[in-house]
């Protein structure tokens, strides 16, 4: 139904805005060197499971497969503990550009993913959509101002964003029957507990040692808006895009999260306003709704 396919769109939309300012923050934490990456992470999953949970008590109950339980665990650590924790720690090793950059193959993972594990076909007009996209974005990258990372990409840097990249299009490629089986709450709660969980045995020590009052208030800030809006409200949305739109789709909302993070610059006085720019951002969202009109993609 159309009207399924529109709540798709706003969703993803929203929580792809949102995680576009979500780069600039966690550059800006990671420069302050205040919390550790893992430690960031955990206090993220500790208030997206406190969130969700609670929210539960005032919604109908829902029980949960037991069978489906460590599918929902492989969920929690393709789509949340992986992602995360990789580009939390690799954008401390990477400069901006190669981050921005390798950010960019998302869409072509999730596009080869969808196609193994739930056969959705690889049609011309996807293929071509993605392709469209992927030179806009990178057009974008490369026309932008970009600082507040490192001086050069590490090994290890790299291999953290290309690690972020295919965790979170496995993710989208393989679990979209899962999610749509129960409620967006009943699903994120679990799988943030799980997170949690994974993410507890390596981080409980930098919990209880960091020294939060010497956090800058600025990045306590900066960390309650990754809780609230870039934790809790994008990963409610995206599930619930999911239920309505194919993962390709999904993942080709990643590309508005370069021209977020461009405007923020513009609107900061990090950036300009160019022909440039105007330009990427159009052929970016043209990369949108060919893929958008694919047979497939709906």
């Amino acid at each position: 139904m159309a009207s399924d396919a529109l709540k798709g769109h706003l969703s993803i939309a929203g929580a792809y805005l949102i995680f576009g300012l979500n780069v600039v923050l966690c550059k800006d934490i990671a420069n302050a060197q205040a919390v550790a990456p893992i430690v960031l992470f955990t206090l993220r999953a500790l208030g997206a499971s406190a969130l969700f949970w609670l929210g539960s008590l005032f919604l109908p109950k829902e029980k949960v497969d037991r069978k489906d339980l460590p599918k929902i665990a492989l969920a929690s650590f393709l789509g949340l503990f992986g992602p995360q924790v990789t580009f939390l720690v690799g954008i401390t090793m990477s400069t901006s550009i190669d981050t921005a950059i390798l950010g960019t193959l998302g869409p072509v993972f999730t596009m080869v993913f969808a196609f193994f594990f739930l056969g959705e076909p690889i049609t011309g007009k996807k293929a071509g959509g993605v392709a469209v996209s992927l030179a806009g974005v990178l057009f974008l990258i490369f026309n932008s101002v970009h600082g507040g990372g490192a001086s050069a990409t590490t090994p290890l840097g790299f291999v953290m964003l290309l690690l972020n990249s295919i965790s979170f299009s496995l993710y989208l490629g393989i679990f979209r029957p899962l999610i749509a089986k129960y409620s967006v709450v009943t699903f994120m709660k679990w799988s943030f507990l799980f997170s949690l969980i994974l993410a507890l045995p390596f981080s409980f020590r930098g919990l209880v040692t960091t020294d939060y009052a010497a956090v800058p208030p600025v990045v306590l800030w900066e960390i309650g808006y990754l809780i609230v809006f870039a934790t809790v409200i994008a990963y409610f949305l995206i599930p619930y895009g999911q239920k309505f739109i194919r993962p390709t789709l999904v993942s080709m909302y990643n590309y508005l999260s370069p021209m977020v993070t461009t405007v923020v610059s513009i609107w900061t006085g990090l950036d300009t306003l160019t022909w440039q720019k105007v330009l990427a951002a159009v052929v970016i969202v043209s990369g949108v709704v060919l893929v958008s009109r694919s047979r497939a993609a709906s």
